[in-house]
């Protein structure tokens, strides 16, 4: 028994001094919340399991969305010049050892065309191409898309009287990038548009289905979503069967749940590649508004309507989606920082339960902004790779990978950070799980099956990952 003591302390004594102690004194688990929410009866066809796979996801936000700026000498500089941080290999390993699975890369893309046939400049699409392999070699999945585009000289505007020149602006732009990435499998996937909207117009953020302008954008943004869909799978290669996102109007759950939008037509071979793509900070008083600007900080995770505040969308969103099997992405969501954590905490761990429960994928939007009275979406500090409200992404963690009352889950025995694979992400997250002795028993963990987890477990799965071992157990 002394043995067996003095070598569990050993291993432990080894891996405290290899584990980082990030935020240790600050951090607090109590302020993750126990949920238990109800799954709803959600499809189990492909295009359903492929965007569970997808888990949970983060943006790359103000990196090469950005569209302007100051001390700007190359186009590369685009990159940095509003978040003033090269995006590097080790951010997106930090992302994907909190548990997220998908990053969802916003790309800006007129800044770096030129001529009339909008060609993009190879340097821009190479420097895009490398943080997208960044993400595929970690065997994560990529959402690549154009995002601050629209523009009536430069863009795309959904209108009648630009939709000649935004046609040909959607079509030019798509086919490039998706001959750039022919060749990659269904890790990556295409969003078409980012809320697509009447930039300047009174109904620009919150669509009137009553007014001419919004009903005409909402037909227009119906044929651009085609012609990007026509468009990507002519190209050929595995574009022909990739996943493809489109928005409805401002991407809003209202654009998306109107009976005026209407999701494109695909070639006859694919069944069901289309996913629905939905923005939703709700409710913007609370996520989305600054204090400065007539915001609340307070959200009740008890109270009822605040709790429909968050409901209302995602039932609109499932009655007409994902209860019929086609698949949904929250491609932006969160809640900016009102020194509130306690609070957001609470709001963002039954946000994504809510959307799990409705077979809805969430993407976190981060814009690295932790100062000033804006839009403080900042998350992960990219210039020390740390998260600057750990509890939040955790809590966002659990109830992404957590099923909430599933009477037959699936459990992958050794994959510790739930991303579908066997590998040394998953041992250092077993190392970090024994160091903490709060944890609850996981089941997952428990690879050599004698109903603990402890280093024993830890032995077997390095013995897995050096191949003295072949086979894990499974359910």
């Amino acid at each position: 028994m002394k043995k067996t003591t003095a070598f569990l302390l050993c291993f432990l004594m080894i891996f405290t001094a290899l584990l980082p102690l990030q935020n240790a004194n600050a951090y607090d688990a109590s302020l993750i919340p126990n949920l238990q929410i109800q799954q709803k009866n959600v499809p189990g066809n492909d295009a359903m399991n492929f965007v569970k796979k997808l888990r949970l996801g983060w943006n790359l936000g103000n990196t090469f969305d950005a569209n302007n700026g100051t001390n700007i000498t190359n186009e590369l500089d685009y990159e940095t010049s509003w978040s003033g941080i090269k995006t590097t290999k080790q951010m997106i390993d930090t992302i994907k050892q909190k548990g997220f699975n998908t990053v969802r890369i916003p790309v800006s893309w007129f800044p770096h065309l030129s001529g009339s046939d909008y060609k993009i400049s190879d340097v821009w699409m190479n420097r895009v191409q490398e943080v997208v392999n960044y993400c595929i070699d970690n065997k994560m999945y990529v959402i690549l898309n154009t995002h601050h585009d629209i523009d009536k000289a430069k863009g795309y505007f959904p209108s009648s009287q630009y939709l000649t020149s935004s046609k040909k602006f959607i079509t030019s732009v798509w086919a490039q990038v998706a001959a750039k990435f022919a060749n990659y499998d269904e890790h990556l996937i295409f969003e078409g548009m980012n809320e697509p909207r009447l930039v300047g117009h009174a109904n620009e953020w919150w669509p009137d289905l009553k007014n001419s302008d919004v009903l005409d954008s909402i037909n227009c943004i119906n044929q651009l979503n085609q012609d990007f869909v026509n468009t990507v799978r002519a190209t050929g290669g595995k574009n022909a069967s990739r996943y493809l996102m489109c928005p409805g109007y401002v991407a809003s759950p209202d654009g998306a749940t109107n009976d005026y939008f209407k999701m494109p037509n695909d070639i006859s071979s694919n069944n069901n590649k289309l996913i629905v793509s939905v923005h939703a900070y709700c409710p913007w008083v609370f996520a989305g508004q600054s204090m400065s600007s007539g915001g609340v900080s307070t959200w009740n995770i008890n109270d009822s309507k605040d709790q429909s505040e968050v409901t209302w969308f995602m039932d609109n969103i499932y009655n007409k989606y994902t209860s019929r099997g086609i698949p949904v992405i929250i491609g932006e969501c969160g809640a900016v920082d009102k020194n509130n954590l306690k609070t957001r905490v609470e709001y963002m761990s039954y946000y994504v339960a809510q959307a799990k429960a409705r077979g809805i994928l969430c993407v976190l939007w981060d814009n690295n902004n932790f100062s000033g009275t804006g839009e403080l979406f900042g998350f992960l500090d990219r210039r020390n790779c740390q998260f600057k409200f750990p509890e939040i992404m955790d809590g966002m963690v659990k109830y992404a990978f957590e099923a909430q009352n599933d009477p037959d889950p699936v459990i992958v025995y050794g994959d510790i950070n739930n991303d579908g694979y066997v590998d040394s992400l998953d041992f250092a997250g077993l190392k970090k799980y024994l160091l903490n002795a709060d944890h609850a028993y996981v089941k997952n963990l428990d690879v050599n099956l004698d109903n603990e987890v402890n280093a024993f477990d830890l032995v077997v799965l390095k013995k897995y990952l050096l191949g003295m071992v072949t086979i894990l157990p499974s359910n």
